[in-house]
């Protein structure tokens, strides 16, 4: 049997996932509110903008932590 090179996923991991999430969705969503507010739908500006940042986060997540 072969052993796995990879190293278990610590907090350090998990935690980074997270603030990729969290400022993807931040970001987009401030965005989108603030592209929003110009066109008098800052709201709905805003959701579509936390919707996109989620897809993109864990678009990030999954591209940076593949390997495990």
């Amino acid at each position: 049997m072969q052993k796995s090179s990879r190293s278990p996923l610590t907090g350090r991991d998990v935690a980074g996932a997270g603030i990729f999430l969290l400022s993807a969705n931040l970001l987009f969503a401030a965005l989108g509110a603030g592209i929003g507010a110009l066109f008098g739908g800052a709201l709905a500006g805003g959701v579509v903008g936390f919707l996109i940042g989620f897809v993109v986060g864990v678009y990030l997540v999954t591209r940076r932590f593949r390997t495990y």
